[in-house]
């Protein structure tokens, strides 16, 4: 039996597909969880084999937690399921250890088959999201880039992105000067808007 666990903030949705997985003789959904920052603790409680995290929550996005996840050594194999086809979040995810990668609009049988191949050890990659993944190319921007757009996106003020940084305003400005020229946009929210759109932050 594969023991399954399922994070995601839509109760209608997880409801739907618990009672749908539960159908399988060979799985089992052994916790349900509506929010990011509650995954670690109910991984740490009842152990799944497999986790299914949506991207899109409150408290700790999708990838965020896989990120805790693999940092963390957790031993459950960890599959997406997004209806957002942003190619930055599949290179996202396979650098975060994630195994499987589904679009929620996807049948039942899909998410089953890609659980179970994780659960075995293999990829499950949804096709039109990796063909997008590849068209994209690489995620130009650098970590810092990263970091001081997703800071600029939380609407955070550019001194205190250089307080929380140890960085001088001047620098920040020149990080952010640079993402806007790598993403061809002539101010910080357009820039953060398209990195957004690509999934690169």
């Amino acid at each position: 039996m594969i023991r399954v666990l399922l994070a995601d903030d839509e109760h209608l949705i997880r409801g739907a597909v618990a009672a749908l997985l539960g159908l399988e003789a060979d799985l089992e959904v052994a916790a349900e969880v509506g929010r990011g920052d509650e995954v670690a603790a109910a991984v740490a409680a009842y152990d799944p084999d497999v986790a299914v995290l949506d991207i899109d929550m409150p408290g700790a996005d999708g990838l965020t937690v896989a990120e805790e996840l693999a940092a963390a050594g957790a031993r459950c194999s960890i599959c997406i399921l997004t209806s957002f086809g942003r190619p930055g979040y599949l290179r996202r995810a396979m650098a975060a250890g994630v195994r499987g990668f589904v679009a929620k609009d996807a049948p039942t049988e899909e998410l089953a088959a890609a659980i179970r191949k994780v659960h075995a050890g293999g990829r499950y990659l949804d096709a039109e999201l990796a063909a997008s993944a590849m068209a994209a190319g690489d995620n130009p921007l650098t970590a810092r880039e990263r970091e001081i757009l997703r800071l600029i996106g939380a609407g955070t003020e550019t001194a205190r992105i250089a307080e929380l940084l140890h960085l001088s305003e001047g620098t920040v400005r020149n990080y952010l000067s640079t993402a806007m020229s790598k993403l061809g946009e002539s101010s910080r929210f357009a820039a953060v808007r398209a990195a957004q759109e690509m999934g690169w932050i």
